[in-house]
């Protein structure tokens, strides 16, 4: 007997036999097309806003709700900061209400991130420790944990050590606003241009390493370095001391795991038997348009994720 058939024949054994759109409710759809409902999965996956639009409407509360159902108990939202307070809230107390873990959303370094921290502006760092303030604030209204950070692009005037110590001053003045929350800033590795001053695991580890915090960690993208220097499990495992956060996305086209080289399957159950219990971020985009591709986005992960 599935559950909607259960609750009817309970209400009816009680005299109390509600109206079909209350069953509904339990449903999340209505019965004549009832929501099929997956399992958590092993590993915990955050899919973003826009994922379900097809299958769940454009509201984002109700993808959140039908992400929820198909056994995802997380989501990112790396917009999260410049969305009204009051939206933050609802996201928020859903979360809550659901059992939800939020995972990432960024601290935007505004319009001058591209040569910001490297330089060790004055006007830059002033910038970087609002917006740490800011994003604590609104950290507090979903739960949040961890929060992306990207140092910048190259400073082609300094010399690499200046630009590597600018870099160490400015993390560790953001750890000092998170650190008393408990907060962790996750700083991103990128693959986008070699303007970018952060390029490989190696040297983010080594900017952690230096700030020497709880509060300042490396988000690791798998995406981006496959891209940039590969040999993924032996580079997660000499780093893996300062890898808070993980994101997904497949190489080449940045679609979902099975789309591309990465052997997904083999890095998760890695990471499974390392003990990870943080969240994946699903940054990346859909193979295939409409309700097919969202459908074979589930798909996906329930393939990569079949590894015990």
């Amino acid at each position: 007997m599935n559950r909607i058939e259960f609750l009817k024949n309970s209400m009816l054994a009680t005299g109390s036999l509600v109206g079909a759109s209350a069953i509904s409710a339990f449903a999340g759809t209505d019965n004549k097309n009832p929501v099929k409902k997956g399992k958590p999965f092993n590993l915990d996956y955050a899919p973003h806003e826009g994922m379900f639009t097809n299958l769940a409407g454009k509201s984002f509360l109700d993808q959140i709700k039908y992400m929820y159902d198909q056994g995802f108990r997380s989501i990112e939202d790396n917009g999260y900061l410049k969305r009204p307070k009051e939206e933050q809230t609802k996201i928020g107390d859903l979360l809550a209400k659901l059992g939800m873990r939020m995972g990432v959303f960024v601290v935007d370094g505004g319009d001058n991130w591209k040569t910001s921290l490297t330089t060790g502006k004055k006007e830059f760092k002033d910038h970087f420790i609002a917006t740490c303030h800011q994003s604590v604030e609104a950290a507090k209204r979903c739960n949040a944990k961890w929060l992306t950070v990207v140092p910048g692009f190259y400073e082609r005037k300094l010399p690499y050590g200046n630009q590597m110590a600018n870099v160490v001053d400015a993390m560790r003045a953001g750890a000092e606003i998170f650190e008393p929350h408990q907060l962790i800033m996750v700083l991103e590795t990128l693959s986008d241009t070699p303007e970018l001053f952060l390029q490989q695991t190696h040297e983010t580890y080594n900017v952690c390493k230096a700030v020497d915090s709880p509060s300042c960690k490396i988000l690791y993208d798998i995406y981006h370095m496959q891209k940039t220097e590969g040999n993924l499990i032996v580079n997660i495992d000499r780093c893996w001391d300062e890898i808070a956060y993980i994101q997904i996305g497949d190489n080449p086209g940045r679609k979902e795991p099975t789309t591309g080289e990465i052997n997904y399957k083999n890095l998760f159950k890695h990471l499974h038997q390392k003990g990870y219990k943080g969240v994946m971020g699903m940054e990346h985009g859909i193979s295939l348009k409409g309700v097919a591709g969202e459908e074979r986005l589930i798909q996906a992960y329930r393939e990569v994720d079949s590894f015990i």
